[in-house]
């Protein structure tokens, strides 16, 4: 189970990303950014951060520790953002934290130099969980320590946002082209190899199983959260064998890669070395 905590002191918005996440403190006496389920993406987004997150932790990559956190609104009362304040008003309840990693600085493929076995887990991970955020423009990962962790996940499995159009979603093929990590030769094959087998149905549903029933009620087709907690694994498990249908590289010519091209130049040679 996830820890669950109370937040006390809301510190400040974050907003580098959309949707406003904040800084808090929490009772365990923890530094967290918080999503909340009052974002204008919804509680769907919250469930993939928990979803991908922890999936992603038992795959053995670095991922900060997930909380679900009780939020009191009017801990943000001396907060003189109108916008914050309405989303504090609207997300009364549980919503997700992250550990805050102290002195963490956001992924610069032109200051750090990603070993190619670590790339190709990564690029076969964002395939498995269709993550379409992790790329040179908006690479959601930080270094801390010296270690890459991976960070927001909420635009991920972009199925659950429809459904009825799943089984033929998990089918598709994972274009990593403009992936961040795709100019460090990333070992995909051999990422596939050692990973694919441990995406099990065990593991899936002992991953689904940390999403409260809260975020997962009333979702149209399904009967109860149980249901569509198994359409998360179904869809996920499917997809599993997704290491021969990544495209890695430059784009053909009739779709070209969006990489800029002072980036797509200097990265090669950096991992040649």
């Amino acid at each position: 189970m996830l820890n669950e905590v109370t937040a006390t002191r809301y510190i400040t918005p974050l907003r580098e990303g959309g949707s406003l996440p904040g800084l808090v403190e929490a009772d365990d006496l923890g530094t967290y950014v918080m999503k909340f389920t009052g974002a204008g993406q919804g509680r769907k987004t919250l469930v993939a951060e928990v979803i991908c997150g922890e999936l992603g932790r038992r795959l053995g990559l670095r991922v900060p520790d997930l909380a679900l956190m009780q939020l009191d609104p009017v801990i943000g009362l001396a907060e003189p953002d109108q916008e914050v304040q309405e989303l504090l008003k609207a997300s009364g309840g549980l919503n997700l934290g992250m550990d805050f990693l102290p002195g963490s600085i956001g992924f610069d493929p032109l200051a750090y130099e990603a070993d190619p076995g670590e790339a190709g887990r990564i690029v076969w991970f964002d395939a498995l969980i269709n993550n379409v955020d992790r790329s040179w423009r908006n690479p959601n990962m930080l270094v801390w320590h010296g270690k890459l962790w991976l960070i927001d996940h909420g635009a991920t499995m972009i199925w659950h946002h429809n459904w009825p159009g799943a089984d033929k979603a998990a089918a598709k093929p994972y274009d990593a082209s403009d992936h961040v990590l795709s100019s460090y030769r990333p070992e995909v094959a051999k990422a596939a190899a050692e990973l694919a087998p441990r995406v099990t149905e065990e593991l899936l549903t002992e991953v689904t199983s940390l999403v409260p029933d809260a975020w997962l009620a009333d979702e149209p087709g399904f009967a109860s959260p149980g249901e569509l907690r198994r359409a998360y694994v179904r869809t996920l498990l499917a997809r599993a064998d997704i290491g021969e249908r990544i495209t890695l590289g430059a784009r053909t010519p009739d779709r070209p890669s969006q990489v800029p091209g002072w980036l797509a130049a200097e990265l090669p040679k950096r991992s040649a070395k």
